[in-house]
Formats: structure tokens, C-alpha cells, sequence
């Protein structure tokens, strides 16, 4: 029996992936063959290869990429139709079998490496997630890509109220505090706005030229619906670091508690205070000496540690204190 073309659907899977390399928090990218953006790596679902999502998202993802996944949690489920979830560019997968184009519901998956790892696979790279978004960086203070972006957003807001007190709060503007969590927020403001370059491409619309810096500021847009994928799996990351001891997932065996504090901060965006954030870790006790030293820090050698993961199965473990450098 024919599908109907307004009920075709095809499940679509998406990995953001994130590791640590040097002081930044990086994210796998592909690039499809013919493709000028970059994107996640993504796939559909076929229900007779693989018996769930996730494994069948672990396959994708190493064909794609070469890549082994080890931590992996689902992360959302994008389907609404139109902006919110344009149609992905699965090729002949999005085609029922009268060749009307499917609607793609899919799902997004978060999974930590602990190395950003060589992929060997063409179009496949480690980008940090600064290159998306470029104004979710704090850990040098306010970023210079606020103050191009606010000016935009004042012209956007043209005297409304409601929408500058929104784009007031979201984005730090006029003295209102920064949320490191709210990263789906902002860039959802930014597609309403149309200041996101994805906003006029899922509009129809040519794409209005922006001043080079300000679409700097602005960040590079992302295939499909991939650049919102990534957002709220930066906001669920940010917000899991104070809950639950995820960051350890991102983190080597052994480890100094310099390279675990740098790597908080690449994930959440902003500065700490290190004798706090050193307190605060040893108060939870999270974490244990191994009684030898880091020769390879280029300093004076620091000790390493060790993530005390048995404890997982003992008691509630709760995330880490974001004690932040204040100016």
C-alpha cells in the first residue's frame, strides 16, 4: 500500500560528540561529499538492521567517521515541522516508495569521548564549539561578539518591550546576568530574529548579507537543523556539570586537577576560581590522589588524580561547583 505523502516519515539520527582537546571543548563534524556546510554525523534508522536507536547510531557514526563512541545518553527527539526541524539530506532514505520527500523526526544523541581521536575518515573534523557560537565563551570575560551581536538585536527589537527584555535577559544586555546554560535559548532568538544564516534557508528566503564581523560574531551556520542539535546538547551538558559527574566522562584515567578545572571551563564557558573550585571538589570527594606526579605539564609537576567511579554504585553523587572568577 502507498504512504500518503503527508504521513511519510523517516527516523533520522544525529551524534553530537564532544571531547577536550587542548583547552577548548570540541565537537565531530562531517562534511557529506558535494556538501558546503558542515554538519553532525547523522544517518537513518533502519529498524530491520539495528534493534535500537542507539545502536544503530553507533554504527553511523563509526562508518561515518571511524570513530568508536563510549559515554551516550539520548538527547532530544526534533520533529516539529518546518523551522524547527527542516529536513535533513538523507538522499533516497528520505523518499517513500512513491518518491514523495518524507518528513524526518530525529533523534539527537550526546556522547563524550575522552580523546579527540584522529578519525581518519574524509570530511570528518574536531571543531570547537566556539566556531558555532561564538559568544558562549566567557572565560576571557564578556566577548567582543556581544557587543556587535546587541547592536543587531536592538535593531531587530526596534523599540518592543518584550522583545528586547528578552533578548536583554538571554544575552547579558544592560547589566542582566549571564546563564551559561540558556545556549538553545540564544540561538533560537537569533533564527527569530533571522540574524542565524539558517533562519532565511528554511524560510525560502535569500539570505540578507551581514557585515563580515557581525556574521563572525554571529557564528557558521550548520546543515539541516544541526547547528539547534548542537545547542541543546551544549545546554544539557552545561546544566548536567552541576548535577551529575559527567565531565569525568570527558576526562583521561589520570588526570591533574589543573586539566580537570580547564576542562569545567571549556564546557561551561566561564572562568573559576581555582582554590574554590579545588575545595569544592575535595568536600565532594570526587576524586583521589594516586600518589605520583605529571611530568609533562611543562611547569612544576602536579599530581594525578583519579575520578573515584565506584562510588557511583554507593551513594547519590551530585555534579561540581561552578565557583566563578569574579572580577
Amino acid at each position: 500500500m502507498s504512504i500518503a505523502p503527508d504521513s511519510a516519515v523517516v527516523i533520522g539520527l544525529s551524534a553530537v560528540v564532544v571531547a577536550i582537546q587542548g583547552d577548548d571543548a570540541v565537537v565531530l563534524t562531517v562534511r557529506p561529499p558535494g556538501a558546503g556546510l558542515e554538519g553532525l554525523p547523522f544517518g537513518p534508522f533502519d529498524p530491520k538492521g539495528h534493534r535500537t536507536f542507539e545502536l544503530a547510531m553507533r554504527a553511523f557514526v563509526s562508518a561515518q567517521t571511524r570513530f568508536s563512541l563510549g559515554y551516550v545518553e539520548q538527547l532530544y527527539t526534533f520533529g516539529d515541522k518546518g523551522r524547527d526541524a527542516p529536513l535533513a539530506d538523507m538522499g533516497d532514505h528520505a523518499d517513500d516508495e512513491d518518491g514523495h520527500h518524507a518528513r524526518v523526526i530525529s533523534v539527537g544523541y550526546l556522547a563524550l569521548a575522552t580523546a579527540a581521536v584522529e578519525t581518519h575518515a574524509p570530511g570528518s573534523e574536531w571543531r570547537p564549539w566556539t566556531r558555532f557560537f561564538p559568544y558562549e565563551d566567557w572565560r576571557d570575560g564578556r566577548p567582543e561578539a556581544l557587543t556587535l551581536i546587541e547592536d543587531a538585536l536592538r535593531r531587530w527589537a526596534d523599540g518592543d518591550a518584550q522583545r528586547w527584555g528578552h533578548a536583554r535577559l538571554l544575552f547579558a544586555l544592560d547589566g542582566a546576568p549571564w546563564n551559561e546554560e540558556r545556549v538553545l535559548e540564544r540561538y533560537e532568538l537569533l533564527y527569530e530574529a533571522g540574524l542565524a544564516r539558517e533562519a532565511a534557508r528554511d524560510r525560502g528566503e535569500a539570505a540578507t548579507a551581514l557585515p563580515a564581523p557581525l556574521a563572525a560574531a554571529l557564528g557558521e551556520p550548520m546543515l539541516s537543523d544541526h547547528r539547534r542539535i548542537l545547542a541543546t546538547a551544549v545546554s544539557r551538558l552545561r546544566g548536567k556539570l552541576k548535577y551529575r559527574p559527567v565531565v569525568f566522562e570527558l576526562m583521561p584515567e589520570a588526570f591533574t586537577l589543573s586539566a580537570l578545572q580547564r576542562a569545567v571551563e571549556a564546557i561551561a564557558g566561564v572562568a573559576l576560581h581555582k582554590q574554590n573550585f579545588r575545595r569544592a571538589l575535595e568536600r565532594a570527594e570526587l576524586v583521589e590522589g594516586l600518589g605520583r606526579m605529571d611530568a609533562e605539564t611543562g611547569g612544576r609537576p602536579a599530581e594525578l588524580y583519579r575520578f573515584r567511579r565506584e562510588i557511583l554504585g554507593a551513594r547519590p553523587v551530585s555534579g561540581l561547583s561552578l565557583p566563578l572568577l569574579r572580577d
